[in-house]
């Protein structure tokens, strides 16, 4: 064996490679967008449970108004869906299918049925 050879049990090996990703994921873990996104990610989540806690009333105040006056609530019809679409929003952000940051931070409050 020649001074430029790795023995063969020495897998992991001490050259460049090694050096290499060590300095990927120190880069990765030093990035401050990522701590910003956790965060962000944290908030949201915050949020989304603040959300279904709020749909459950909305659902029970649609059932009583349906229950005294046999018809639905239009109002909260409307805000159940807007609830519907938010939850959706916080989702896909804390899914990483998107970079928009849901209400209150890059979007504005969501009107209409959830889109992606």
């Amino acid at each position: 064996m020649n001074d430029t050879e790795q023995p063969m049990d020495d897998v992991h090996g001490s050259g460049n490679f090694a050096r290499e990703e060590q300095t990927d994921l120190e880069k990765n873990v030093k990035q401050k967008s990522t701590w910003m996104r956790l965060l962000f990610m944290l908030m949201m989540g915050v949020a989304g449970s603040i959300t279904v806690s709020v749909t459950g009333v909305v659902v029970l105040l649609n059932f009583f108004y349906v229950l005294f006056t046999g018809r639905t609530n239009h109002k909260l019809t409307e805000f159940g869906e807007a609830l519907a679409s938010y939850l959706y929003q916080i989702i896909r952000y804390l899914t990483f299918n998107t970079e928009t940051r849901p209400f209150p931070v890059d979007s504005d409050w969501p009107s209409g049925s959830p889109q992606g």
